[in-house]
């Protein structure tokens, strides 16, 4: 890999675009191979770092003006593009891209609105605790860059890959997962439309050698992907059954896999068909169903989802902060059974919550805390566009995260459950989902 670095940016006049975490990790292999004939950076911000001088630093409003003065662009995932693709002159390349060209062939890249946190961890911890050489990378807050001393001739290589990761490439992996698509980061993309084609981009350059699990909602158009597609949920290739008394059955391949529900910490229906995708890769893999039910009755969920915080004052609180779509709150709601109280809102980027509405209108959750932008819409728009909004006396509007959580902890019947599953963005209001996670974890264990 190192070699390949050192082949594409001899001689080049190179700019980072972005310096956060993506960017720094690229300007740091930049200066370990060496070779360049000019480096600079480009952000919207100062550059803090100590860097030598011949580095140049563009910061400011017009940050971007300057890629075309310059040969190669690593572009970092966040960074919105001022101008169409076609009107650079420059190559614009991305981490990503250069990973996917030289690795292809080891690669597993999963991708989805979401769930594919979870997938690719547990893919990962599943291919780890049956003794495969696994490298874990990508949107999973691991720059590609990163890991290339740690990768083998035979390691197979985790990655997880965003819409933003996706939205340029040109290159695919080897196995590749589309888990859904759902109505997500209307802010950067403008339209679902370029959303969409973003997510699909992932196959968009399979070869026929390649694989493909796809949502059979998400489907590729006919000629739009040349590698085998495996779709799910579909009886005659991937599926999950859910048996009386709850128990989930894999169907893969002529094979039947009954999840051990009572031995794993994933919660809810959405999670058991992120199993059934790990399952099918992982069969593919050469993973046994001894090994897999050892691998997912050792994983550990990521924090943020559905995340059991713990019971106080009688009442147990769940932490879904990855929550930033309709979808998600729905299925939150659906999987803690003996929910009493939902905290719902955030930073509002336009998405539609009429399906929501209608849901919260027909469940029979007792208490529906609206905070925050989000909730303050919501709140208005079931008064005065859903008259028949079941029991409307069930809402209550507060002003942030801290006053939700005090308010629930004065109305939720004790014995029951409280949880935050937002269906909205925490940015503007905070760092990220994590930060905005671990407020609602103080506030609940706040007397």
């Amino acid at each position: 890999m190192v070699e390949t670095i050192k082949k594409l940016i001899f001689e080049q006049k190179i700019v980072i675009l972005g310096f956060g975490r993506e960017g720094k990790s690229t300007y740091q292999l930049l200066e370990r191979v060496g070779g360049y004939k000019e480096l600079a950076i480009a952000d919207l911000n100062a550059v803090k770092d100590p860097l030598p001088e011949y580095v140049r630093c563009i910061n400011g409003e017009n940050y971007q003006e300057c890629l075309n003065d310059y040969d190669i662009v690593f572009k970092s995932p966040g960074v919105v593009l001022t101008k169409e693709l076609e009107e650079y002159s420059s190559r614009i390349l991305s981490q990503t891209e250069v990973f996917f060209s030289h690795y292809k062939n080891q690669i597993v890249g999963i991708t989805g609105t979401k769930g594919k946190s979870t997938t690719t961890t547990l893919l990962y911890q599943v291919l780890k605790t049956a003794g495969k050489k696994a490298v874990l990378a990508g949107n999973i807050g691991i720059p590609a860059f990163d890991m290339i001393d740690s990768i083998e001739e035979d390691s197979i290589i985790v990655f997880e890959m965003s819409s933003h990761q996706l939205e340029y490439m040109t290159a695919a992996p080897h196995i590749g997962a589309l888990l859904n698509i759902h109505e997500e980061h209307l802010d950067h993309y403008g339209t679902m439309e370029k959303y969409v084609a973003a997510k699909e981009r992932i196959y968009r350059n399979m070869e026929k050698e390649d694989i493909l699990f796809c949502n059979v909602e998400n489907l590729p158009a006919p000629g739009a992907c040349e590698a085998q597609v495996i779709s799910f949920p579909v009886k005659e290739e991937l599926n999950l059954i859910i048996k009386e008394g709850n128990k989930p059955c894999i169907s893969y391949n002529g094979k039947r896999f009954f999840v051990p529900i009572g031995e794993i910490q994933l919660v809810g229906e959405h999670n058991y068909m992120d199993i059934a995708v790990a399952y099918g890769i992982a069969s593919l893999l050469g993973i046994t169903d001894e090994q897999f039910r050892t691998g997912v009755t050792a994983y550990q969920p990521l924090p943020h989802r559905l995340e059991r915080v713990g019971t106080y004052g009688g009442i147990t609180f769940y932490d879904d902060s990855i929550s930033t779509i309709c979808d998600t709150t729905m299925k939150a709601l659906t999987s803690i059974k003996d929910a009493n109280t939902v905290l719902i809102g955030g930073m509002d980027r336009g998405i539609h919550y009429g399906e929501l509405i209608e849901f919260l209108s027909e469940n029979s959750i007792a208490h529906i805390i609206l905070m925050e932008a989000t909730g303050k819409r919501i709140y208005e728009e079931i008064h005065k566009e859903y008259q028949n909004f079941c029991n409307p006396e069930r809402l209550y509007l507060v002003k942030d995260l801290k006053e939700a959580v005090e308010l629930s902890k004065k109305i939720t019947k004790k014995g029951t459950s409280c949880v935050l599953s937002p269906a909205a963005a925490s940015y503007g209001i905070f760092k990220n989902f994590e930060e905005r996670g671990n407020e609602f974890k103080k506030y609940v264990k706040n007397p």
